[in-house]
């Protein structure tokens, strides 16, 4: 695997931040305040996106990275929206440059798979990218684990390798352990993966009434709208509270124990809310406390049908 460090050589470290609520639900004040949260709590690793509010995400971020830009690790993303041609990753690029005031990304995503773009033009512009100096890392997001060895084999034309993969992962999303992780660990791919909370579902907020992304946006209302995702939820939440322990450093925890080493990518609307997912950075899980919280959702059948090799 890759030794992913800041530029000053320090180690990204086993849990990062998602900048996504930055300038949307957190206003500048409370972005603010989850930075520093984050820095007290020893996190270099910052991940945005071209799309996140509007461009706001990436302008507040960039503010709060001045002065200490050596000792982060900054990761963006982008070609959700345009494709994944070159000139539009280019274009978007240099915005998101320009809204982080920085020179060099140290990680840049395309930020999904393009069906209608060669994976070639995409590789040869992350490879021009790298040779320009604005971007040290090549990473890709929601891809589908073929279409992540589609890319690494491509990518080895332009001497440029994938160091980083970002998909979806959690107690009530699963569908990582299949292919995508042990294909990542085989590869030496750095998984940095997110909604370790499971949109909230897994933080105990919705069991006690609150608000939140399930009941604000039909997309994850859709997305953890299964029942035993809800009942998985509840046992989790029991489970936490027997212990004594917040339910979202369970979930936090759980997703950073699988034995492929993810980086969970922690996220927030508050520093308040912030605080159980920060505590997973020191909380040790141990084998026991793992396959209980495991046996709470469906383990995803393997890749082939030899179901009896699996027993």
């Amino acid at each position: 695997m890759t030794d992913l460090t800041t530029l000053d050589g320090t180690p990204i470290g086993r849990f990062a931040f998602g900048t996504m609520q930055f300038g949307g639900k957190a206003d500048e004040t409370q972005s603010r305040a989850m930075f520093d949260a984050c820095r007290d709590a020893g996190i270099v690793h910052f991940d945005t996106a071209y799309l996140y509010t509007g461009g706001n995400s990436e302008t507040l971020l960039g503010q709060f990275i001045q002065g200490t830009r050596e000792k982060l690790f900054v990761a963006t993303k982008v070609g959700y929206a345009g494709g994944a041609g070159a000139d539009n990753m280019a274009a978007q690029l240099d915005i998101c440059r320009a809204r982080l005031d920085i020179e060099t990304v140290d990680a840049l995503y395309l930020h999904k798979f393009d069906p209608d773009t060669d994976l070639r033009e995409t590789m040869e512009a992350f490879a021009k990218f790298r040779d320009k100096g604005m971007v040290r890392h090549v990473g890709l997001s929601n891809f589908a684990a073929w279409q992540v060895v589609d890319a690494i084999w491509i990518a080895r034309e332009f001497g440029l390798k994938i160091d980083l993969l970002q998909p979806m992962y959690s107690l009530v999303k699963r569908q990582a352990e299949v292919e995508i992780l042990p294909m990542a660990a085989h590869h030496g791919i750095t998984v940095a993966s997110y909604s370790p909370l499971g949109g909230g579902l897994l933080s105990g907020k919705y069991r006690a009434g609150e608000q939140g992304r399930l009941t604000e946006d039909d997309r994850y209302a859709a997305r953890y709208g299964t029942q035993w995702m809800h009942d998985a939820a509840i046992q989790l939440d029991d489970i936490s509270r027997d212990m004594g322990i917040h339910p979202a450093t369970l979930a936090a925890a759980w997703v950073a124990r699988h034995d492929t080493g993810p980086v969970p990518i922690l996220s927030a609307r508050t520093a308040d809310q912030l605080v159980p997912s920060l505590e997973a950075m020191r909380f040790e899980m141990d084998d026991d406390l793992y396959a209980r919280l495991t046996a709470l959702t469906p383990t995803p059948p393997p890749a082939t049908d030899r179901l009896e090799e699996h027993a």
